[in-house]
């Protein structure tokens, strides 16, 4: 992914996954089977799959293959997602990682890269979670603003018709759209009314 380059993506990772861990600890029982803006998912499978990116994200710091992770994890709420963000800090801790070369499911990237990647993952089905859920569903505009600048330079609106690319069309934002979701807008989420 490219990025920008004079930006540590490690703080802005971090922040994001604390974020989603807020949102993951307000989630109530009763809304693990409601739907989500991801239409693949309800909220718990949501859940399961936060916590699985960032078991990803932890096996590509740690120089593993992010094939041998699952998809959804077992766990879907805030304590697994916390460990699997612990195990990912841990991973991303050595500079050095972030010019690693590594691979994931966009190419093979500089490590940087791959976390730029992740942030945008975090950050979109966080936006997911929280409307679906009926929380604040903006995170905060200093962390969104680098990745809104990276994926659209990234994913540009014209490569969407192709079977390699795993994203909807880009949806016209709502005039009033806070920044984070533009940026789920730009990953082809459409405004989502909870039921």
């Amino acid at each position: 992914m490219t990025a920008p380059t004079q930006l540590d993506p490690r703080p802005i990772y971090f922040a994001a996954t604390a974020w989603v861990t807020e949102l993951l600890h307000n989630v109530d029982a009763g809304q693990l089977g409601d739907p989500t803006p991801c239409t693949e998912f309800d909220v718990a499978t949501l859940g399961s799959h936060l916590v699985a990116t960032v078991g990803r994200a932890a096996v590509v710091g740690e120089g593993g293959d992010f094939s041998s992770m699952p998809v959804l994890a077992e766990g879907h709420d805030a304590d697994a997602y916390a460990a699997a963000v612990e195990r990912a800090a841990a991973a991303w801790a050595d500079d050095s990682r972030l010019s690693a070369m590594v691979t994931v499911p966009w190419g093979e990237v500089p490590g940087a890269g791959a976390l730029w990647g992740y942030i945008n993952e975090t950050l979109v089905h966080g936006w997911d979670l929280a409307v679906a859920t009926g929380q604040p569903a903006e995170a905060d505009p200093a962390l969104v603003t680098p990745v809104l600048a990276a994926v659209k330079n990234f994913l540009p609106a014209h490569i969407r018709s192709s079977d390699e690319v795993p994203f909807g069309e880009v949806v016209t934002p709502r005039d009033d759209a806070g920044l984070t979701e533009q940026l789920a807008n730009w990953s082809g989420r459409a405004p989502f009314t909870r039921a």
